[in-house]
């Protein structure tokens, strides 16, 4: 079988001009970054940390909202949404004065901008390249100054090199971020031949900035010159005729406390190629552990193998941005002291699209930081349960950075009625077990975070469902506001909970599951709108009715199809409601008026492909790809403009959604192939149940696979014309399928087509 080569050219090569730091090519190892946007008379690049979140404000405890409980609830079934959030607001402000206004968090900001300024420029655009596979952005300006830049994973540090066959003769600077920083900065400069060097304090940091916010930081740029002189200038160091000049800047974040964290120790090799020698196997070995290549003709605006670089350079970006945190909305860059949202982690929505597809794709241990950031805020996870609920267990806030407190809110974004962050965050949980067979990890991380978000619902939980409720950022139609009662995302997340604890319980043999069986019992039913579509609010507020706003950029309700179908949604007529309620909000999203949040996208391209609902999958993905990536191949939040990485992960989990279902014990392959994908080939897709399928491949309607498991089970794959087979496999057991992808009649796979439980095995199957 012939098929597209996959990553014919995993990179970006372009001459864009980089008008500002958001026409940046991007290098990440994960604990640091560089943002590199040259022109033709500076080379420039931008230094981050991703711990580098200046200290703001106090990290004021959520407010005790559960003294007001009743109250809030008796507003909310009487329908007077806008008055619960207004009450909300106000008891906090009279709480604590510093709730008068809304609280954001601490902001990622830059560390430095290093940047070179040749004696006599050229004119001229600058050619730009960004090699996916190891990370390495290469500048060449018109004078013929060439530079190449690298964020190590091994060293933790930036690599630079500089050179020009003339020799270089100019100006090398280290200096703070340009503009105006919101709180005081101490900062002091040191330059020498061989060093430049910025120490940077925050003298008026809040007293009761979280233990998180840094006291300060220090860049230093270690330097070796070859040929040539270098000499200290007034602000920096001046260059002439040097044939080659390296760089290696480390970044160190200082704890709060009087004594500046020691730097770590300096890698033993230094010098541009030693630090790439390091960076690039373990840089390249995760990116790749997944291959794709595409072939067909364009159509919803983009090309297959257009596509099939995007989810590589998706892929690239949150790669580079997972270290030892997660990636924020920015990744491990920023180029602002007020970046959009203050560039923290998103937990209703952004930071979910971001590491959506980190399991498929064959990376798990770059979910692990997701976990360690969850689970070093327990404490403040719990406070927040306690004070705004008067409930056992955690409740995650909709945004943080060095707190997990819950404190931004207002009485229009309602922020505290939202409570499904830690179920959702659970699933993630479950679904690395699922990847990866880890029953060390489901015993020891896993089993007790989803029991502290369950004791939080079993405490919650009303006879009338979930008082408040809030369905991420959307209000119902004919509502004063977003405060609201049972929205579908809270049902399914919850739902999705109960159903993975009791799973867990049996995977380890506990006692207790049953618990958990009748907290789900609990939980009020889906509901089909008059419409047809599956509701987004599970029933009224009492005179209320929640009617469906489709006019919106989120598409919570589709929450049970995101990761395992929830089982409920078998039944014909949810399912149905399902295929409705997405056809409904892509509808809203193909005008003018839908614009912002790409990630919305993600959701619908997610659900979709979980129906077996190609065509709209496809057309969820071909706005996404024609609207939110720059020609640098770097993703947005907005059309063109608001530099974001959220579908960075969201665009490929949509492509390998479309790819591969699974759930435990089951496969099935090409779910949601498209017409337009004629051809393709795919290296390294995981599923559920530690389903590992090394290659899969089609053209011309026919189709082959090889399935391997990370441990010796039973499986159920299951074919695009209806039928299935259930075959046994294991590490060192590969099984072969043959099978017909049935594009052109356009026919859904047996999970959506095939209600017979029965197995056959199609033509052309072998082991």
């Amino acid at each position: 079988m012939s098929h597209p080569r996959t990553a014919p050219r995993r990179g970006v090569r372009t001459r864009h001009p980089a008008s500002s730091w958001e026409d940046a090519l991007v290098t990440g190892g994960g604990r640091v970054g560089a943002l590199v946007h040259s022109t033709a008379g500076l080379v420039r690049l931008t230094l981050g940390h991703e711990r580098l979140f200046l200290p703001s404000a106090d990290a004021l405890p959520a407010p005790e909202t559960a003294r007001v409980l009743p109250e809030l609830r008796a507003l909310l079934l009487a329908g007077r949404s806008r008055e619960a959030a207004e009450r909300i607001a106000g008891f906090a402000a009279a709480e604590d004065p510093g709730y008068a206004e809304t609280r954001w968090i601490d902001p990622l900001v830059p560390a430095a901008v290093l940047s070179f300024a040749p004696r006599s420029p050229a004119p001229g655009d600058p050619l730009r390249e960004c090699d996916f596979a190891t990370g390495v952005v290469a500048e060449t300006l018109p004078d013929g100054t060439r530079h190449r830049a690298v964020a190590s994973r091994a060293d933790a540090v930036v690599a630079v090199e500089l050179t020009r066959a003339a020799g270089l003769d100019g100006t090398l600077r280290l200096d703070p971020p340009q503009g105006p920083p919101p709180v005081r900065m101490a900062v002091e400069p040191a330059a020498a031949p061989g060093l430049l060097r910025l120490a940077v304090r925050f003298p008026d940091r809040p007293a009761g900035a979280p233990a998180a916010a840094p006291a300060g930081y220090t860049v230093e740029c270690a330097l070796t010159a070859a040929g040539g002189t270098v000499r200290p200038v007034p602000g920096g160091l001046e260059l002439r005729g040097v044939r080659r000049l390296e760089a290696v800047v480390r970044i160190t974040v200082d704890p709060p406390g009087d004594t500046p964290a020691a730097p770590p120790a300096p890698p033993g090799d230094t010098g541009f190629d030693r630090v790439l020698a390091r960076h690039a196997p373990l840089h390249g070995r995760l990116m790749d552990r997944f291959r794709i290549g595409l072939d067909g003709p364009p159509a919803e605006g983009t090309a297959p193998a257009h596509l099939a670089r995007l989810v590589d350079a998706g892929r690239y970006a949150i790669v580079s941005s997972c270290g030892d945190l997660p990636p924020t909305l920015q990744g491990v860059w920023s180029g602002t002291y007020d970046p959009p949202w203050r560039s923290g982690y998103t937990f209703n929505g952004n930071l979910f699209s971001a590491v959506a597809a980190l399991h498929a794709t064959g990376t798990p241990e770059l979910m692990t930081p997701v976990f360690d950031l969850l689970e070093g805020m327990l404490g403040d996870l719990r406070e927040n349960a306690r004070r705004l609920y008067g409930c056992r267990g955690i409740l995650v806030p909709a945004h943080a950075s060095t707190s997990g407190r819950h404190q931004h809110f207002g009485p229009v974004w309602c922020l505290t009625c939202w409570t499904a962050g830690a179920a959702w965050a659970g699933r993630l949980y479950w679904d690395h077990y699922a990847h990866t067979r880890d029953r060390a990890f489901l015993r020891d991380r896993a089993l007790p975070f989803l029991t502290e978000a369950a004791l939080f619902h079993e405490d919650f939980l009303t006879a009338d469902g979930f008082v408040p409720s809030y369905s991420p950022e959307n209000t119902p139609a004919g509502a004063g506001g977003q405060a609201c009662v049972n929205a579908t995302m809270d049902v399914a997340a919850v739902r999705d909970l109960c159903r993975n604890l009791m799973r867990a319980h049996r995977v380890l043999g506990l006692p207790g599951g049953r618990r958990w069986a009748a907290l789900a019992a609990r939980l009020p039913a889906y509901r089909v709108a008059p419409g047809g579509e599956l509701a987004e609010w599970a029933g009224p507020a009492g005179p209320l009715e929640q009617a469906e706003e489709h006019a919106h950029r989120h598409a919570s309700h589709l929450y049970p199809l995101w990761y395992e179908p929830d089982p409920a949604l078998a039944a014909p007529r949810l399912r149905a409601a399902a295929a409705a309620a997405v056809r409904a909000r892509l509808d809203w999203w193909r005008g003018e008026e839908s614009d912002e949040m790409a990630f919305g996208l993600v959701q619908l391209g997610l659900a979709a492909a979980r129906l077996g609902e190609a065509e709209q999958a496809h057309a969820a993905l071909g706005m996404l790809a024609s609207r939110y990536w720059r020609p640098t191949l770097t993703p947005t939040h907005n059309r063109g403009e608001l530099f974001n990485v959220d579908i960075g992960g969201g665009l490929p989990a949509v492509v390998a959604a479309m790819l591969l279902g699974s759930t435990e014990g089951r496969a099935d392959l090409l779910p949601a192939l498209p017409g337009t994908w004629t051809a393709g080939r795919v290296e390294g897709l995981r599923g559920r149940g530690g389903l590992v399928v090394d290659v899969l491949e089609w053209e011309r309607g026919r189709a082959h696979a090889r399935l391997r498991s990370a441990e010796p089970r039973s499986l159920v794959v299951a074919f695009p014309d209806g039928t299935r087979s259930r075959v046994d496999c294991g590490p060192r057991q590969a099984i072969s399928l043959r099978f017909q992808t049935f594009l052109h009649a356009r026919s859904r796979s047996a999970s959506k087509s095939c209600p017979d439980p029965s197995c056959r095995a199609p033509e052309g199957y072998s082991h």
